[in-house]
């Protein structure tokens, strides 16, 4: 029997409110009481390092300053509002962000939030990265934002918007806007081009670095209340900070982690009315990369809103999470017997989930603060570019589309899509297996497709994960690699209406997604994951490939 407890934010200043639901009444309890024990909440807020073993220690050093960034961020509202009155001013109303993961997916966010207009480039696709240029070049403005300054994808974006700016006689320094850490590479290249230039707090990693300038400087200069934003997770701050059994952020961690070591090792995320219908997308990369490491992790499963008629309830190894103010769990109830509905405004949701994620490492035994996995896809894209990998060899072809699999799981006889694709969900674990479908295709054009999620779901009863590719590199990419080795997964990949050259490159757009999809499936099928590619041969056809997986 499922257990159900509440705690809210009445006078303490904060909105929020939090519903739990839990089978074992004991252990999540125990967990709470350890936690408020062991002054985890108060240690997190004063950056104690410690918290998750030796072994964590140097990379957790560099990596808490997340926790004051409600305040030491506030400098930047002034300095971004500036600059936008000035560009606004000047005619540039069209706001376009070169960022990947942590750099794009808060903005995003916050801008959905917010209801203003950003425009956010994260693909290596040719038609994508053209389309983009293409609109309203004279009214643009580019937010180029990297972390380490060397990320492969937006490197290649900023060229491609400065050739663009200049063929049209247009000065690069009066359209290019730079958020980086200090000391990068992209700092020093961009004070010599004369472009503007943030800094971000080189102390937080990038998935964590939504209230810092990655996540508030392109939000601002498109039009968002980024002092709002602010407001809200200080005025949850103090909460998450006490060492209490009341504090929503250690109870919101317990659930995940003492449901994680129950072998309930999956979070379906579904919007309950939130205005935010995409947190879930930025919950997934703090998750998922945060935790999916060692073999161990959470799985967040982004799922449609609960009120679509395509919602597939959740399965025995989920925890179910709704986020926004509607009421579900009278009507709807997780399998597992766990579950959690958090209402609150962004910026609080985002620290609390922040503070979750950071207690759920604890309970499972893992360092929340590193990715030792996501190097591997780097890696093997740059071989292949190199001309260092193996070209892959077809399985068939079938129509317009060519299959690829990876080696073990598909039998010769095997002669069709539909065929190859019942061969890849029959690999499915019944208890614990996921499918993870990565699309890399044009996500604006082709949106259509992500629609197969929910009818995957309900065709093999599963948790069924969609991402964009090459995005989810830098999101869930580090948990089906670093994980439990429970998931197979489906890439889908297009021929482009036209290449695109990278400036002063020796590979073009085409050439590097390319690379990225074959490089991350030859190491998923390293580690002995099951991997089928559909490859199609007229861009923007996926019509057929939705009719194939519904």
């Amino acid at each position: 029997m499922t257990v159900w407890s509440t705690v809210n934010g009445h006078g303490t200043g904060a909105e929020f409110e939090l519903s739990f639901g839990y089978p074992d009444e004991r252990a999540f309890a125990d967990a709470v009481e350890q936690l408020v024990t062991d002054r985890v909440a108060s240690r997190i807020a004063a950056q104690d390092n410690t918290l998750w073993g030796p072994d964590a220690e140097d990379e957790a050093a560099k990596r808490l300053s997340w926790v004051r960034l409600p305040e030491s961020s506030r400098p930047l509202v002034s300095d971004v509002a500036v600059l936008e009155v000035e560009l606004r001013d000047n005619g540039l109303t069209k706001i376009v962000l070169c960022g990947m993961g942590g750099s794009s997916l808060a903005p995003e966010d916050i801008c959905e939030a917010m209801g203003v207009e950003l425009h956010v480039l994260d693909s290596s696709d040719p038609d994508f990265v053209r389309s983009a240029i293409e609109d309203r070049l004279a009214e643009t403005v580019v937010v180029v934002s990297s972390k380490s300054g060397g990320t492969v994808e937006t490197d290649s974006q900023r060229r491609a918007y400065e050739k663009a700016f200049t063929d049209a006689g247009i000065d690069p320094a009066e359209r290019i806007v730079v958020v980086t850490d200090p000391g990068s590479p992209l700092e020093e290249s961009a004070r010599d081009a004369g472009y503007r230039v943030f800094l971000a707090d080189p102390d937080v990693g990038g998935r964590y670095s939504a209230l810092t300038a990655f996540g508030l400087v392109p939000s601002g200069l498109a039009g968002a209340d980024i002092s709002q934003l602010l407001d809200e997770a200080e005025a949850i701050r103090p909460v998450l900070e006490q060492d209490s059994a009341d504090n929503p952020g250690l109870r919101l961690g317990a659930l995940l982690g003492v449901a994680n070591l129950a072998g309930v090792d999956k979070v379906a995320l579904a919007n309950a009315g939130a205005p935010f219908v995409h947190f879930g997308d930025w919950a997934e990369q703090l998750i998922a990369e945060s935790t999916g490491k060692n073999g161990k992790g959470i799985l967040p499963v982004v799922v449609a809103d609960l009120d679509s008629p395509n919602f597939a309830p959740s399965t025995p190894d989920e925890v179910l999470a709704t986020i926004g103010p509607k009421v579900v769990f009278d009507r709807i109830r997780p399998a597992s017997g766990w579950g959690v509905s958090v209402d609150a405004p962004l910026g609080a949701q985002m620290l609390l989930w922040e503070y979750a994620t950071a207690v759920a490492g604890r309970i499972i035994g893992i360092n929340p603060f590193d990715q030792p996995d996501v190097e591997s896809a780097k890696a093997a894209a740059r071989e292949m570019l190199d001309g260092g990998g193996a070209s892959p060899t077809p399985a068939f072809v079938e129509g317009q589309v060519t299959v690829y699999a990876s080696e073990g799981w598909l039998d010769d006889d095997v002669t069709s899509v539909e065929g190859a694709v019942t061969a890849l969900l029959a690999q499915l674990d019944d208890a614990h297996g996921y499918l993870a479908v990565q699309a890399y295709l044009h996500r604006h054009r082709d949106a259509a497709l992500e629609s197969v999620r929910d009818s995957l779901a309900v065709r093999t009863g599963r948790p069924v994960t969609f991402g964009w590719g090459p995005r989810f590199l830098h999101s869930t990419g580090q948990y089906h690699k670093g994980g439990p080795p429970t998931g197979v997964y489906l890439q889908v990949t297009t021929q482009p209406e036209a290449d695109l050259a990278v400036p002063d490159r020796p590979f073009t757009f085409q050439e590097f997604l390319t690379a990225q999809a074959v490089g991350d499936g030859q190491v998923l099928a390293d580690k002995g994951r099951p991997v089928l590619r559909l490859h199609l041969s007229s861009p923007g056809d996926v019509a057929g490939v939705r009719r194939l997986l519904g």
